[in-house]
């Protein structure tokens, strides 16, 4: 399995409504991909104040190799990216198989 995780820092500018189309259009991408097995979608509460002002997390598991690659260029990911590159301040993907 291979864990996908970001971690999003939202433009000051960003509607509210449009981070929660993207939180709905992440958290549909299991039953819309094959591979992708689970989404989590987060919103920083750490009192340790580290986060460097990334303030959501989204984790994706995906089945294998197999799965990652069927996201990455899948036409509900490139949907996804439509409404997420607007909102998008800077961000960190980091993955790992485990």
């Amino acid at each position: 399995m291979i864990r996908h995780i970001l971690l999003i820092k939202f433009k000051d500018s960003s509607p509210a409504s449009e981070i929660n189309k993207l939180k709905g259009l992440f958290e549909s991408m299991p039953e819309k991909v094959e591979g992708v097995q689970s989404v989590e979608w987060g919103i920083n509460d750490s009192p340790e104040g580290k986060n460097k002002d990334y303030t959501h997390s989204v984790l994706m598991t995906f089945k294998d190799e197999v799965g990652r690659q069927n996201y990455l260029p899948h036409v509900e990911h490139d949907a996804l990216k439509e409404v997420f590159r607007p909102l998008l301040e800077d961000i960190v993907v980091f993955d790992y198989t485990f």
